[in-house]
C-alpha cells in the first residue's frame, strides 16, 4: 500500500464570535491510499498556516511541504514517516504550525492502518485500560458569574460528574475571579469535580493569590494560569500550593512536554492530538508522564474527529483517567461534519470498537461549511 494524495479541507462556520472557541472552525487532513482506503486526521491551529505547510513544494531539504514528504511511502511505517516529516521541514516546523500540520497526517496515517487491519487505533497502539472513560464537560464561563453558576446546573443535570469552565471573563480583576468560581461550585453543588481554565491571564504572584482564594470552592486542578514560556513561574505556583496545576495544550512535541514536566513542575500533563504531532508523538508524551509519576489526559475542543482520536490515545495508556468533552450549548460546527458523535451517558464515553478512529465524514457538511 502507497500514499497517493493528501489533501486538506478548511471549514468556518458562517458566524465566527471573538471568544476562545477553537471549534468555530477546524482543518481537517485525508490520507489516499493506492488500495482506495483513507485515512481523516484534524489540526487544532491557524488553518491556513497548516494548509500552507502541508500544500507547500519543495524548498530545500529542510524545507518542503508534508505532502511531498509521505507520497509514494507505506501508510504503515508511522514512525518512519514523523521523522521524515520532521526533519525535511526542520528548518520552520521544530515547533509550532509545522508539527501541528504533522499531527493531522500522522493521525490519518493510523486511522488507515486501523482501517486496513480492521482493527481500533486503541488496540493497534497495545491499548484496552477502559471501556468507557470519565469526562469532563469543557466549557466557556458565562458573560457573568451568575450566568455560569446556572449553566453548572445544566450541566450537573446532563449527568456530568466533572465540569470546567475556562477563559473571558476571567482575569478581568480579583472579585470577578472569585465570584466566577464561588458559582460554578455553587451551581454544580458540593461532590461533582470542578476544572478551571485560568486562560493564561496571570504572573506567578496572582495565580498564587489566585489559587489560594479558590481552594475553599474545592477545585480539580488549575489549569494554564500563566505564559506557556515561564516555567519558573510554573515551578513555583506549584510548589506553592495543593491544587493540581494542570498545563500542555500549548505544546507541540516531547521536548516542550519536558520543560513543563521538569522545570515547571507540573501536576497534569494536558495533551492535544491535533497539535503535538499525532498518536506518535502522543504516545511518547505520555511515556515521559508516566515515568515522572503524573497523570496524562487530552485536550480538545474542536471536532469528533479530535474527540475520536483523544478516545482511542487514552485508551492505550496507562496514566490517564479522564477526558475533555466539549459540552458548549449551542449548535456547532462539529454537529455537521461526521456521520458519528460521541455521546457522553451519565458522565462517560464509550470505547469505540470500529476500525481506525471509528469516525466517518459527513461529506454534506463538509460541502456546507467549506471555505478552501
Amino acid at each position: 500500500m502507497k500514499i497517493t494524495d493528501v489533501q486538506v479541507y478548511y471549514v468556518r462556520q458562517t458566524e465566527v464570535k471573538e471568544q476562545c472557541d477553537s471549534g468555530q472552525d477546524a482543518l481537517i487532513v485525508k490520507v489516499f491510499t493506492d488500495a482506495g482506503i483513507t485515512g481523516i486526521g484534524e489540526v487544532d491551529s491557524s488553518p491556513l498556516a497548516v494548509k500552507g505547510a502541508i500544500e507547500s513544494p519543495f524548498s530545500h531539504t529542510t524545507a518542503c511541504g508534508l505532502r511531498e514528504l509521505v507520497i509514494g511511502e507505506d501508510p504503515f511505517e508511522t514512525e518512519k514517516l514523523w521523522y521524515k516529516m520532521y526533519r525535511g521541514n526542520v528548518y520552520g516546523g521544530r515547533r509550532g504550525v509545522g508539527v501541528h500540520a504533522m499531527s493531522g497526517i500522522d493521525i490519518a496515517l493510523w486511522d488507515i492502518k486501523g482501517k486496513a487491519l480492521g482493527v481500533p487505533v486503541w488496540k493497534l497502539l497495545g491499548g484496552g485500560f477502559h471501556q468507557e472513560i470519565r469526562c469532563y464537560a469543557s466549557v466557556l464561563f458565562g458573560n457573568t458569574p451568575e450566568a455560569t453558576g446556572a449553566l453548572a446546573s445544566r450541566l450537573k443535570d446532563r449527568g456530568f460528574t466533572a465540569v470546567k469552565f475556562g477563559w473571558d471573563p476571567m482575569g478581568r480583576n480579583a472579585e470577578t475571579d472569585v465570584a466566577l468560581v464561588r458559582e460554578a461550585r455553587r451551581g454544580l453543588g458540593k461532590h461533582p469535580d470542578l476544572m478551571i481554565d485560568a486562560g493564561l491571564v496571570w504572573d506567578a504572584k496572582t495565580a498564587l493569590q489566585r489559587a489560594c482564594a479558590f481552594a475553599e470552592h474545592n477545585i480539580f486542578w488549575l489549569e494554564e494560569p500563566l505564559r506557556p514560556d515561564d516555567y519558573e513561574g510554573y515551578r513555583r505556583l506549584s510548589e506553592a500550593t495543593e491544587i493540581r496545576i494542570a498545563a500542555g495544550e500549548e505544546e507541540s512535541n516531547r521536548f516542550s512536554f519536558l520543560e513543563l514536566m521538569d522545570k515547571g513542575k507540573i501536576d497534569v500533563v494536558q495533551v492535544d492530538l491535533t497539535r503535538c504531532g499525532g498518536f506518535t508523538e502522543a504516545r511518547k508524551i505520555a511515556s515521559l508522564a508516566e515515568d515522572r509519576g503524573l497523570p496524562c489526559v487530552n485536550h480538545g475542543f474542536t471536532t469528533y474527529v479530535n474527540i475520536a482520536a483523544a478516545i482511542h490515545f487514552l485508551n492505550s495508556i496507562p496514566n490517564s483517567f479522564i477526558m475533555e468533552y466539549v459540552a458548549e450549548e449551542e449548535t456547532t460546527l462539529r454537529d455537521h461534519l461526521t456521520r458519528q458523535d460521541f455521546v457522553a451517558k451519565d458522565g462517560y464515553v464509550t470505547v469505540p470498537e470500529e476500525p481506525g478512529l471509528g469516525v466517518e465524514l459527513n461529506e454534506d457538511g463538509m460541502r456546507r461549511f467549506r471555505v478552501i
